[in-house]
């Protein structure tokens, strides 16, 4: 086994076991058009699944210069009949799991072939509320400290994250760290596995985040626990900052989240005066209505004690999907362009303008969510979707289904007919990781280069070349795969390497890392300033990258969110992931071993709630909230808090975000996936 840069020949089940999917029987391996006359209908998904609908009752097989010319007709015809100065009615949904060169080359089309800046991807369902909080802050969404960096904390807050399922090979180093002396403070409301290697298990109530992080900074400025000479030196606010903690007694906050006023103290000290503590936070921190208010107090608890520039320290959103790092450098976000160059500035305006050669528009996009909402009004008529599943991924599903179903044009570019392309107009067979040459960023800022070792199936074709097809197609006059490099079956890496050269030339952080580099040493840490010279693991050591080289407190109070308990839905649910599952389970319940080993919903149920219920293990409990219903197996289980039960989100025959509502973070424009209101009933036999 080689020693991996990223994980040191660790591997996870999904790693391990999870790679048969790219030879599954159900891969798309033909280009597939929608049958004259056949309507689209959210109701075909469920029938689809269940085997009761083929395939080939949707779609007829074609081949791919009429598939291309389909597809880019529908989205130029939209395109050019909306007035100049009219919203586009045109959007794009990318990939975190395609590389880096596929990211870049499809926002690229989006903004210059379909004309408007509504492109995003899942970071909007995941840490767009950490990425506002630290670029709002910091002046940086990356990470500041490596993963591995737990090997040097003393003391590890471990918030609203359950790396023993979704970070595995992490929580082996924060195993690790703890047998050697590092203390584990574990923030989550249910008992996670990791629970039973932390000093404290803070229990907190489902969205009462900001409660518990304001009694441990209401504690640290009371106690002059606070590193003045740092926050002299670099941070700005921090009278507004103290001004906003200091009726957050440790006593009031204990009422509010459950977690005791003592447990609350000896955190906060015990942060404060540690050699390094380290922060690491996950979707439970994030995907919230209160997701940036979340995120500004962990980086007051980082700041304030100085905790942040030094190894062992510092913050660090674990990333849910591969390359969610990569996809938002490579612009593949509605405001920003490459490098987090802010859509609405007139210096970055300029500057892609420029180098794109053609006129942009001058307003940020709009996001996933709200994208999804302007279909469902009509206002949005035409969208292009490569490797993502908004039909199984998007809050408030039967409605987000509803919308997509209603689009007059939906073109899809994946590997697998998932939920969103059987309501498509065109389907686009892709290639799987395995089969492409392309470079991937993860959460430590690492960029590493992958190598194709297999061809894709039957017809079909490189994401890159097809997104180059369409791009031709719309007018755009691109030359990156060439004649030399093949028809776009078999990887190239001539095209990669010249789409990659273009972003690098926007990408500071990528300097010191062209293309030879690259494929030389197999994995650079970001940034990296010179071609002779080791990335930087460790950042913010001397200044945070803003204006004045200091970072800004953001002040947060505590507020409950939209869906609180009653006596209609008097439990709350929260969704996220099983470990042998991975997001909508578009791979891996394609994966035959990870399907046996997590075949079913489950539907975790503290046993006295059960007992109430009269629920028992491994029956069917029916879950319903305002928003739609599921059916699961009940999961009797202490790891859940009494009133709180947990349901992963991989599972189309339960699909959780029927349940979830569609209310945002103002700041992160992200939904509250983590916290909704239900009832549940056992389901009579």
């Amino acid at each position: 086994g080689r020693d991996g840069p990223a994980n040191h020949g660790r591997l996870c089940v999904k790693g391990r076991f999870g790679f048969d999917y790219i030879h599954n029987e159900r891969r798309l391996t033909t280009p597939l058009i929608r049958r004259e006359g056949v309507a689209k209908d959210a109701a075909h998904i469920d029938q689809f699944k269940r085997g009761e609908l083929p395939l080939s009752a949707l779609f007829r097989e074609a081949s791919w210069d009429e598939a291309l010319d389909l597809a880019a007709n529908g989205l130029v015809r939209i395109r050019d009949a909306t007035p100049a100065l009219a919203p586009s009615r045109l959007a794009g949904f990318g990939s975190a799991k395609g590389s880096n060169e596929e990211a870049y080359l499809f926002q690229k089309l989006v903004r210059t072939g379909l004309r408007t800046h509504n492109v995003d991807h899942c970071t909007r369902l995941c840490h767009a509320s950490s990425v506002a909080a630290l670029l709002e802050g910091l002046g940086s969404g990356a990470v500041s400290n490596p993963v591995e960096d737990v090997a040097q904390a003393e003391v590890i807050l471990l918030i609203g994250a359950n790396p023993a399922s979704n970070h595995p090979v992490a929580a082996s180093w924060i195993k690790n760290a703890i047998q050697r002396g590092a203390k584990l403070m574990l923030a989550d409301p249910r008992a996670t596995p990791l629970a039973r290697f932390a000093s404290w298990h803070l229990a907190f109530r489902p969205d009462t985040d900001v409660a518990l992080l304001t009694g441990m900074l209401h504690v640290i400025v009371g106690e002059g626990l606070v590193d003045e000479a740092f926050v002299k030196a670099r941070v700005n606010g921090y009278e507004a900052a103290k001004a906003a903690v200091a009726e957050a007694t440790p006593e009031r906050m204990a009422e509010i989240c459950g977690v005791s006023a003592e447990a609350i103290r000896d955190c906060a000290r015990a942060f404060a005066s540690s050699k390094a503590s380290i922060i690491l936070w996950g979707m439970g921190v994030s995907q919230h209505v209160h997701g940036t208010d979340n995120a500004r107090c962990l980086i007051a608890l980082s700041l304030l004690t100085g905790q942040i520039g030094r190894p062992g320290t510092g913050l660090h959103p674990l990333r849910g999907q591969n390359n969610v790092q990569g996809a938002s450098d490579a612009g593949l976000i509605p405001m920003m362009y490459p490098n987090y160059q802010r859509v609405v500035r007139e210096d970055a305006h300029a500057q892609f303008e420029a180098m794109w050669g053609t006129p942009l528009g001058r307003e940020a996009g709009l996001t996933v969510v709200e994208i999804i909402k302007e279909a469902a009004a009509g206002r949005i008529t035409g969208m292009l979707v490569e490797g993502e599943n908004p039909a199984m991924s998007d809050p408030d599903l039967d409605h987000a289904r509803a919308a997509l179903a209603k689009l007059e044009h939906l073109v899809v570019q994946d590997i697998f007919a998932t939920e969103t392309a059987i309501l498509a107009d065109v389907v686009l067979p892709a290639s799987a990781f395995a089969e492409k040459w392309g470079s991937v960023t993860n959460t430590d800022r690492l960029i590493q280069v992958g190598r194709p070792a297999l061809n894709p199936p039957g017809q079909a074709r490189q994401d890159l070349w097809a997104i180059e097809q369409l791009g031709r197609r719309l007018g755009l006059p691109w030359n990156y795969w060439r004649a030399e490099d093949g028809d776009g079956h078999a990887a190239a890496e001539a095209p990669v390497a010249r789409v990659y050269e273009e972003l690098r030339s926007v990408m500071e952080p990528l300097a010191g890392v062209p293309w030879r580099r690259l494929v030389r040493e197999d994995a650079v840490v970001t940034p990296a300033e010179r071609e002779d010279e080791p990335g930087h693991a460790v950042v913010f050591t001397e200044r945070f990258p803003t204006a004045d080289g200091r970072a800004t407190l953001v002040p947060a109070n505590f507020a409950p969110g939209p869906e609180q308990p009653d006596a209609d839905y008097p439990l709350v649910i929260s969704t996220g992931r099983v470990l042998e599952h991975w997001h909508t389970g578009a791979m891996t319940r394609h994966a035959n071993v990870l399907d046996a080993l997590a075949p079913v919903p489950t539907v975790s149920i503290h046993p006295d709630d059960a007992l109430r219920l009269g629920v028992k293990h491994g029956e069917t409990i029916r879950v319903e909230s305002r928003h739609g219903a599921i059916e699961g197996v009940a999961e009797l289980t202490r790891a859940a808090k009494p009133g709180h039960l947990f349901l992963p989100f991989a599972y189309w025959e339960a699909a959780a975000n029927r349940l979830t509502g569609s209310a945002l973070d103002p700041f992160g424009k992200i939904p509250g996936f983590k916290v909704t209101a239900v009832r549940a009933f056992a389901v009579p036999t």
